[in-house]
This record gives structure tokens, C-alpha cells and sequence, in this order.
């Protein structure tokens, strides 16, 4: 007998095959789709019915060309997996990548060198905000890279996952990590949680590749995805850079200085840091004209000398202001290499060279007429007593955190929602 299922159907009877997995019972009837379920069935149906409309309907998102074809859901071990594709990760400014954990989108790949592409492929900057009521939540992810950490970066930065949750004030607090040990991993993030529903942030890793996420729960429990950020309209800050933004050195994915700020602001944004290639080409300020942020981030000086700052700076801002003719601009200068108090020439050729040349052209855009136009210095970004960084260059957690306060100061007043 031929039998036709709608999609509500083919769902119901998932859901049911995953209860038998459980141990649940499961009779047909014979006539057309009717099904009775005893046991632990009826138990799993009635809590996890929010978790099977994500399941069905996808609240929004669709697997990019070339991701996992696991379902999006599915129970093993006693517990009920979903695909964090569906779940509304943020930090994607594009939809049409080759991959779905891109940083460009697909046509990039022709566009922009390769190395640029290449470090497009991490998903630094992603998180996924989640509310919940279990008490225990699991991880399991896939990397695109077996090599899990660097010299100068813990695995858990470079590859790992790492978790906040909003307090009854309303602040984020860390919470856990997810510590890579192989290519595939499958850890509990946390356990013996106060019962209770809560809203969850989970950064992704910041220079690894990730073909998978799953986050896994009990199936008794709930899981949805987390409402906005706060009250209006809050388009994400986009920053533009270098080894710096891409968040080299930090312990962990959530200690990069857009994610504290997201935290500080709950305001979203966009990481667009590419190790050792934030250069202003033109062709990363067509990419970033697609985008509709509340505030630009510019800060490539360190990749950059004076000549090649002489030379892009002015036509990049140009073509981001000509797309958007009202958004903020922030334009930043490098930090200071730890030792250059010391070793000699560094300063000048290093930083004072650099900076000169970007102030210059900060001068003639906003003598042009282009408003909106910000500036930061980068004297005070690790502070002063050579504690900030990793290698001498590089954040540390420490750095970071003070990067961000500056950081603070000149975005605060820049981030108005529109309602």
C-alpha cells in the first residue's frame, strides 16, 4: 500500500524511533499513519515537542553546500542531539557559503587571496545563544584540522568550545569549556546544574576549521534558541584585522576582545580577523560593503607598513562609506610590540611610522567631508607594564580585557538600537 507522509508526520515517527531507541514501544496501525507509543514515549513526546519543531522546521537556518548530512537531530546514549546549524548561529555575516562555518561567503574564494580564504574557513568570532532547563549539556564537534593548538595558543582557543550563562542579573558568566583532544570530540560541558531554565552562550573555535556541532541534552529536557540580544534593532559591530582579531593567544574562544565587548554591550558582532592578512585590500572592502553593521572596526595597522597604509586606507574607508553613508567608522592604530621600549629602531619603524601614516589619511577623509569617521590610538591597548601579551605581540587574556576597556570607550556611545 502506497503511503503518503507529510513533513509533521515523517517527524512524529522520528521522534517515535528514537523512543524505541530509549526503550520505548511502538505499534503501527494498519490503516493509514495512526501510532500508539507506550512507555517512555509518551514521557519523551510531551517534553521535547519544542525540540522537535526546531527539528522540523529549522527556525531559519539550512545546512550550506558541503556540511554534514547528519540529521538535525537524532538520540543516542539516552540523550536527544541537535545540530547546532539550527539553532541560529550568530557571528555569520553570509549565508551563502561554500561551508557552513565560513567566514566569507563562497564567491570569495575568487576574490581575495588565499591565504585570506583559507583562514576564512575558521569560525572565530561564532557563538550560539541558547535557553534551556538541563542540568547537564553535552558537546560533540568535528575539526577540520588534527593539529588542535599552537605555539603560542592553548587548544582550547584554537579548537575548543567555551561556555557562558546569563545570571539572574542579567550578566554573562563563564561557565565551562569544551577541551579538544582529538579531531572528533564528545564532552559534557557542565553537569549538576540548579534546576532551573536559563539562557546559555557558547563561543565556537577561534583558528580550526568545524565541519559539526551538537549540543546534547537529557530528553526530558528543553532546549530553544535564546530571543534577541535586547530591546530594538541591534545590528552587529563588524571588526576587520589581523592575528589580533582572530583572536591569537587567547585561552579561550570567549576572551577575545569582540566577544567581552558583545558580552559587556549584549550587542552582536562579527569577526573578520585573518592572522597575519588584515592587509585593506580593496577587495575585503567590497566584502564588507555587502554588510549592514552598526559600527565598522578597522584595525590592520599590524599587518601593514606606512606605504601600504599611504596607499589603501583612504579607498577602503571610501567604499565603505559610499555603501553606507551613515555608519560609524572606527579606524585603529596597532598596539605596541611589549619590548619596544627597549630594543632599538622598533618603535620607529614598528609603530610611530604606521601610525603616522594612518592619522594622516584619518586627516584628509574627515578634511574630505566623511563623517562619522573615529579614531583610536594604540599606545594604551595592552597597557604599560608588559604584562599583556602572550609573546610580546600577541593578547593575552589580560590584554584582551584591556583592549576591550579602550575598545569601550569610543563603541559605548556609538551603539543605539533602532526601534
Amino acid at each position: 500500500m502506497k503511503m503518503l507522509l507529510t513533513r509533521f508526520a515523517f517527524g512524529r515517527m522520528l521522534l517515535h524511533a528514537a523512543c524505541v531507541a530509549r526503550g520505548g514501544k511502538l505499534h503501527f496501525h494498519c490503516a493509514g499513519i495512526r501510532r500508539e507509543c507506550f512507555g517512555l514515549c509518551r514521557n519523551f513526546l510531551k517534553r521535547t515537542f519544542l525540540l522537535a519543531g526546531l527539528m522540523l522546521y529549522g527556525v531559519g537556518s539550512v545546512q550550506a553546500a558541503g556540511e554534514s548530512n547528519r540529521s538535525l537531530t537524532n538520540a543516542t546514549d539516552g540523550l536527544l542531539w541537535l545540530n547546532a546549524t539550527n539553532l541560529n548561529i550568530e557571528g555569520r555575516g553570509w549565508t551563502d557559503t561554500k561551508l557552513f562555518y565560513d567566514r566569507l561567503p563562497a564567491i570569495a574564494e575568487s576574490k581575495v587571496r588565499p591565504p585570506v580564504w583559507d583562514l576564512s574557513r575558521h569560525p572565530a568570532g561564532m557563538c550560539v545563544r541558547f535557553v534551556t532547563d538541563a542540568t547537564t549539556l553535552h558537546a560533540r564537534w568535528s575539526l577540520a584540522n588534527a593539529w588542535l593548538h599552537m605555539q603560542n595558543m592553548t587548544a582550547i582557543g584554537v579548537s575548543g568550545l567555551d561556555l557562558y550563562v546569563k545570571t539572574e542579573n542579567g550578566n554573562w558568566h563563564w561557565l565551562g569549556v569544551g577541551q579538544p583532544t582529538a579531531q572528533t570530540n564528545s564532552v559534557k560541558l557542565v553537569a549538576n546544574l540548579i534546576p532551573g531554565k536559563r539562557e546559555y552562550l557558547l563561543y565556537l573555535p577561534l583558528h580550526n576549521g568545524l565541519t559539526l556541532l551538537e549540543l546534547g541534552i537529557n530528553a526530558t529536557n528543553t532546549l530553544a534558541p535564546a530571543g534577541p540580544w535586547g530591546d530594538g534593532e541591534r545590528k552587529p559591530i563588524v571588526f576587520y584585522g589581523t592575528s589580533i582579531q582572530h583572536g591569537i593567544s587567547a585561552s579561550r574562544p570567549g576572551m577575545v576582545h569582540n566577544a567581552i565587548l558583545s558580552r559587556r554591550f549584549h550587542w552582536p558582532t562579527i569577526n573578520l580577523g585573518f592572522s597575519g592578512n588584515g592587509k585593506m585590500e580593496i577587495e575585503m572592502a567590497e566584502l564588507l560593503a555587502e554588510l549592514d553593521p552598526a559600527v565598522y572596526v578597522i584595525d590592520c595597522l599590524p599587518n601593514m607598513v606606512a606605504d601600504e597604509i599611504k596607499d589603501r586606507v583612504e579607498p577602503f574607508v571610501r567604499k565603505l562609506r559610499a555603501a553606507h553613508p551613515h555608519t560609524p567608522i572606527v579606524l585603529v592604530e596597532d598596539r605596541t610590540l611589549e619590548d619596544s621600549f627597549l630594543i632599538q629602531g622598533r618603535m620607529e619603524y614598528y609603530h610611530l611610522k604606521s601610525r603616522a601614516a594612518l592619522k594622516t589619511a584619518f586627516e584628509r577623509l574627515k578634511t574630505s567631508g566623511v563623517s562619522e569617521l573615529y579614531y583610536i590610538p594604540g599606545e594604551d591597548l595592552l597597557g604599560d607594564d608588559g604584562e599583556g601579551t602572550t609573546d610580546g605581540s600577541h593578547p593575552n587574556d589580560l590584554g584582551y580585557m584591556r583592549q576591550a576597556e579602550v575598545f569601550a570607550g569610543v563603541l559605548g556611545p556609538l551603539l543605539k538600537p533602532n526601534n
